[in-house]
């Protein structure tokens, strides 16, 4: 079926399966009850985990290969990604300063400044799902089908933890079961407009999908260590945000690993 498409709608469909599947991984929070505050912790640990295993394996990582398979050397490859690192740290951290991002204090979090911090973490996770959906683009643009079918599945199976992530953080906030569920699924329907921009645009910039990746890493490493190690540090009674991080890091690291 998918051969019989232009490279451009199978772009789109591959990228909006991928995305879809942050659905699958957000599932079980439908049948959990509210976390306490401990819980609480331990999740948003793990989220903090999938996300910073994600930001080097998932983003800076392929970009790096993007990069090597255009022609560029390792240490241009490496240099290039330092950069647009950099840049996605700056940019997230002069919007978390001047920015009036009091404004995301929303929700039934009783504390305004957690809800904040939160709300930049949920908003760096839907952000790098743009550059990955352009991945899966990018591979069903170049014309090879299984490759395209390769990397969505790839990306589908890792946006799992990261659906998880996203409703555990909603849940965090105080958030009901079902609103949990359906904000993990709207951060995954980002992954389509970039894969729909990311095949059409195949040929055109070949170099924009590596600084896309090192953006959206930049932004997430600042958030996940500036905003939300600190608040689950603070309220966590012992190591159990700790364990939940590593947690977060190591399945998420074996999958990208796993799924190369």
């Amino acid at each position: 079926m998918m051969e019989s498409l232009s490279p451009i709608a199978a772009g789109a469909l591959g990228s909006l399966a991928a995305g879809m599947m942050t659905a699958v991984g957000a599932a079980p929070m439908l049948f959990v009850k509210r976390p306490g505050q401990q819980t609480q912790s331990v999740l948003l640990g793990f989220a903090a985990g999938v996300m910073l295993a994600a930001s080097f394996f998932s983003l800076i990582i392929p970009g790096v290969d993007v990069l090597q398979a255009g022609g560029a050397s390792q240490a241009w490859a490496a240099g290039t990604m330092a950069a647009a690192v950099l840049i996605g740290a700056t940019a997230i951290g002069l919007m978390n300063r001047f920015a009036p991002v009091d404004m995301l204090a929303i929700g039934p979090a009783q504390s305004k400044h957690l809800a904040r911090r939160i709300w930049l973490f949920i908003i760096a996770i839907t952000l790098h799902n743009f550059p990955e959906g352009s991945a899966v683009g990018v591979s069903f643009g170049g014309g090879d089908m299984q490759q395209g079918l390769a990397t969505a599945l790839g990306i589908g199976i890792q946006n799992m933890p990261e659906g998880l992530a996203v409703s555990a953080a909603m849940a965090s906030l105080g958030y009901g079961r079902g609103a949990a569920f359906l904000g993990a699924l709207a951060s995954g329907l980002v992954e389509p407009v970039g894969g729909l921009i990311g095949a059409g645009v195949v040929g055109m910039l070949p170099g924009a999908l590596p600084w896309g990746l090192g953006l959206a890493a930049g932004a997430m490493i600042y958030v996940v260590t500036a905003e939300i190690i600190p608040q689950t540090r603070e309220q966590s009674k012992g190591d159990g945000s700790m364990i939940g991080l590593m947690i977060g890091l190591v399945g998420m690291m074996f999958l990208d690993i796993a799924l190369g």
